[in-house]
């Protein structure tokens, strides 16, 4: 229940800083994307439903207030939090190696399909220049950020999860005596 309530109040306030703050971050036209690595991070950290929920909700929190179309980053979120939950099995909290290269990934990913669905449809066929300019300073950005944000959110996690182990620790002791 607090790990549940912990990841609904880090989607929440990465999606305000991503709304308010992320100017103040941004580089040009290069804002590093919280959203995306929240909801990469407690994927793979909790699993894929983990990953598929909060990718689901920050992604509609995000279409009602920014997006053109309802449910594109809805379904593009959550299929990012789904496919970085299948990494749950090898993931281990000291290496950072596997949380920098699947949200490298992810954000190289994101970066692709939304040009695809927002500007290669309308025409515009500078993907080069989107890509050098656009796609990957931001999952620069996003990594360089991730190595700031992963290990508080994972010391965060790590505290949780002693609590949630101590509370059974005492309720057994309790039943015991």
């Amino acid at each position: 229940m607090k790990r549940n309530l912990f990841i609904v109040i880090c989607m929440i306030l990465a999606f305000v800083l991503q709304s308010t703050a992320g100017k103040w971050f941004s580089s040009g036209f290069v804002t590093p994307n919280l959203i995306l690595i929240m909801v990469s991070v407690f994927g793979f950290m909790c699993g894929s439903a983990c990953g598929l929920l909060t990718g689901f909700f920050t992604g509609l929190m995000w279409d009602l207030f920014y997006g053109d179309v309802l449910g594109f980053y809805a379904m593009l979120f959550m299929y990012i939090g789904f496919l970085n939950g299948g990494f749950k099995q090898i993931f281990f909290k000291e290496d950072i190696k596997l949380p920098i290269v699947l949200v490298s990934c992810s954000d190289l990913i994101y970066g692709i399909i939304c040009y695809l669905a927002r500007f290669l449809l309308r025409g515009r066929f500078q993907f080069g220049t989107y890509f050098t300019h656009i796609i990957l300073p931001e999952a620069v950005y996003t990594v360089l950020l991730t190595l700031v944000i992963y290990p508080l959110i994972s010391m965060a996690v790590s505290r949780l999860e002693e609590q949630v182990e101590r509370g059974k620790g005492e309720e057994s002791y309790v039943k015991d005596n």
